[in-house]
């Protein structure tokens, strides 16, 4: 079939498939390369449904069709790579509705620097949970990985802010999900539409597996992994509400055309406690006892970071001013000075306090340490220009060894995994003896607070060793994270990478209503297939990694 002869006529919007077009778009920030059919740019929520109703007629006349959301293609795991038809967003979806006191509307292909700078400019108000990639990435992506970042361990992650949603379902109908009470939830399982449907069956797998869905959320701080179907109901408020579901289903559920997102006001005065670490044995304790003074952010850097940043710091202060630059020069002269000396710490701990004044939050700061005197640890307070140096290298320090270490790619593979706070002192030796095990350059830095850890390592993709190593390491890491009770994924998601271990993560009867899940909202399985669901034929499976792997390296 010429997809795009068949497509371009139905829509206002774009149908592309030249070869810059299939390229561009054959990548994401994966280690994975995977061309795709077509890629079209609906215009409007119209388009969106038309595209629907011809991949469903399709999928029917036995033709193998699918449709992959994507936004701005800052994804870490594969998720909105296809060799079907891309739907892309960040083009012509790219609107911004009513923002009101408290929340913002707008559709998919927003990029959130924008959607914080108008948000900020109407009412001081942000959605707080963005990740790393916040200037690059789009609302889109945000919901379908159910986005955390630094401000989480305070404020959470992308589920709790997303009110409503508007999605295409897959006959090519509209629906709008949000929270509903117990007599619009029967209002709703007597419609006699595919909306009507998905609630009854929903509703009754859920009521039906109460337990076993219970006993299977992750007791974690944070999870991406497989399907939420523990949040759908709410006791407490009396709600069923399938946002909680289709935020960080990876598109694999419908396609979003709108979001309602709820805002807040952030603390504007900030101080920072940081804390240098050469025994692990007593990080449980110090992440208790700064947790207890509700710090903003808690995160943390690795040796090799702290290395690198003493290395290249000259790097880090080129694309500054002069002044900021001879300033933060003079910051960094002690993590220099370690590194001559040999006084490197194993870890380096950031905790940022933010309130309303700032002596409210360099008070915060300052009780933090002298909670941690008795422990004999190695602390300072920074504020200003200090506090911008160590910001700057838990954020920058990745890109900056990328730069420095040519003929590597970014290979984010082991790249999000959580744990048990107190599990660091047992679980982080054998993670650094399991690295140890490949020749593999890597940095880990993370969320310590909540106890997610990135470890980013850089490979060489055309090098058959390192991707064995990929195949060999991916399981072994996510094999001792199950043994510490953890979730191999807590912002980045599942996608190509992840979603043939989630077995690690669950027994097979999750497994199946995950499964069921997926049939109950995509019954032809047109939607992002082999993500989040493994399906015979259909993808989802370790082969898939070594598939798509991209070879040879392409820079982006």
């Amino acid at each position: 079939m010429d997809l795009r002869a068949a497509i371009a006529p139905l829509i206002k919007g774009d149908a592309l498939d030249d070869a810059e077009t299939l390229r561009k778009f054959s990548r994401d920030t994966s280690i994975f390369e995977r061309k795709p059919a077509l890629v079209v740019s609906p215009k409007d929520a119209d388009d969106v449904s038309a595209l629907v109703r011809f991949a469903t007629e399709a999928k029917k006349r036995g033709e193998n069709i699918s449709l992959t959301a994507r936004s701005a293609g800052t994804d870490m795991s594969g998720g909105p790579l296809t060799d079907s038809v891309v739907v892309s967003f960040t083009k012509y979806m790219n609107k911004m509705g009513e923002i009101g006191s408290d929340y913002a509307i707008a559709e998919p292909g927003v990029y959130y620097r924008d959607f914080e700078k108008q948000t900020l400019a109407k009412n001081g108000s942000i959605l707080p949970p963005y990740p790393a990639s916040r200037e690059m990435c789009a609302l889109g992506g945000m919901i379908a990985d159910n986005a955390g970042g630094e401000l989480t361990l305070r404020y959470g992650k992308m589920d709790r802010y997303v009110q409503e949603l508007d999605m295409v379902l897959s006959d090519g109908s509209r629906a709008t999900f949000s929270p509903l009470g117990a007599t619009d939830l029967a209002k709703k399982k007597a419609e006699q539409s595919i909306e009507g449907e998905i609630y009854r069956r929903m509703d009754e797998l859920i009521r039906s597996n109460q337990d076993i869905i219970g006993a299977a959320r992750p007791n974690v701080t944070k999870n991406s992994a497989g399907y939420a179907l523990w949040d759908i109901c709410d006791p407490k408020k009396g709600t069923f509400d399938l946002t909680k579901l289709i935020v960080g289903s990876q598109g694999t559920l419908g396609l979003i055309t709108k979001a309602r997102f709820s805002l807040l006001k952030t603390k504007p005065h900030h101080a920072m406690l940081v804390i240098f670490l050469s025994d692990l044995v007593k990080l449980p304790e110090i992440v208790r006892r700064v947790r207890a003074f509700d710090p903003e952010s808690f995160e943390s850097y690795d040796d090799h970071t702290f290395k690198l940043a003493a290395r290249y710091a000259y790097d880090f202060l080129k694309h500054m001013g002069l002044w900021q630059s001879i300033t933060l020069a003079f910051a960094f002269l002690p993590e220099v000075w370690m590194a001559i000396t040999g006084g490197i710490p194993k870890l380096v701990l950031l905790a940022e306090f933010a309130e309303d004044t700032d002596e409210e939050a360099q008070d915060k700061a300052h009780k933090a340490r002298a909670a941690l005197l008795d422990l004999s640890v190695s602390t300072k307070i920074a504020i200003g220009t200090m506090e911008k140096k160590y910001w700057k290298i838990r954020r920058e320090s990745f890109a900056l060894l990328r730069k420095h270490v040519h003929g590597l790619h970014a290979a984010p593979f082991i790249d999000d995994i959580v744990v048990h706070p107190d599990d660091y002192p047992k679980f982080l030796p054998e993670l650094n003896a399991l690295l140890a095990q490949y020749d593999i350059m890597h940095t880990i830095a993370g969320h310590i607070g909540d106890a997610n850890f990135h470890i980013i390592p850089l490979v060489d993709l055309g090098n058959p060793a390192h991707r064995k190593a990929i195949m060999e390491l991916t399981p072994k890491v996510y094999e001792l994270v199950a043994k510490y009770k953890g979730s191999i994924t807590g912002e980045h998601n599942d996608g190509i990478i992840r979603t043939p271990y989630l077995h690690m993560m669950y027994g097979p009867k999750i497994l199946e209503l995950f499964a069921e899940t997926k049939r109950i909202f995509d019954p032809q399985n047109i939607f992002n297939p082999g993500k989040k669901v493994s399906l015979p034929g259909e993808g989802g499976t370790i082969a898939d990694i070594e598939k798509y792997m991209a070879r040879p390296v392409v820079s982006h």
